[in-house]
């Protein structure tokens, strides 16, 4: 299924009515809504917004696509931007809410967040009803980073990936349980872009976001114009 490509001039406005949307219909179809938030700076208005809404946090399960190898609290923790914009200022249950242990070592951090998952959907791979992504310069999503061991990863769903040109390590989803996702949106400032999201675009990509694509769902590309 091609992705959907949406261009927009209220960026975080049109991110919320997709988000909402989407969890009254998972809270239809199963009385639960499983979102993985993504981290960077582009997300953090939608969280800012997010926060303000009413809903029924009781029934919402938040996992994180990556993480640094970091402690909760340091700056860079992608856990720690969404306590700041989101998860600090709304009433959901602490257990609803599954942090990849950046402070462990990488590969026990991925063991264990991946064990969590299974033991929600011990029968089946965990499936999102909406996994946030973003994309970063080179074109990598989560932390699957152009060149890396995680790119070709098919029998895990959260790995370790070691990423040579920042040298440092991450946890990241793979594309197995990315693919699970109901939806896939990618939240993505376009100003200055548009030649690479023509590439992205196009069949001969081979930037890791563009080899996105869930079989039960579907890709949505918010572009903020």
């Amino acid at each position: 299924m091609p992705p959907e490509i949406l261009r927009s001039h209220q960026f975080v406005q049109d991110a919320i009515s997709i988000i909402t949307e989407d969890a009254r219909k998972a809270f239809e179809a199963r009385n639960e809504f499983r979102i993985a938030l993504s981290g960077g700076s582009t997300p953090k208005p939608v969280f800012e917004a997010l926060a303000k809404l009413s809903l029924d946090w009781n029934r919402i399960i938040v996992t994180f696509s990556d993480e640094r190898c970091v402690p909760p609290t340091d700056e860079q923790s992608n856990y720690l931007m969404a306590c700041r914009t989101l998860l600090d200022h709304v009433p959901i249950p602490p257990q609803n809410v599954l942090r990849i242990k950046g402070e462990l070592a990488p590969a026990e951090a991925a063991r264990e967040y991946e064990n969590n998952l299974k033991e929600l959907s011990p029968n089946h791979i965990y499936s999102h009803d909406l996994l946030l992504l973003g994309m970063g310069a080179d074109g990598h999503t989560a932390s699957l980073f152009p060149g890396t061991s995680a790119l070709k990863v098919a029998d895990c769903l959260v790995v370790e990936n070691y990423v040579p040109q920042l040298d440092v390590w991450r946890v990241t989803f793979t594309y197995p349980l990315i693919h699970a996702a109901q939806r896939v949106l990618f939240l993505v400032s376009s100003q200055g872009k548009d030649e690479m999201l023509k590439q992205v675009f196009s069949t001969q990509s081979d930037y890791p976001c563009s080899h996105v694509s869930p079989s039960p769902g579907k890709v949505t590309w918010l572009l903020g114009v």
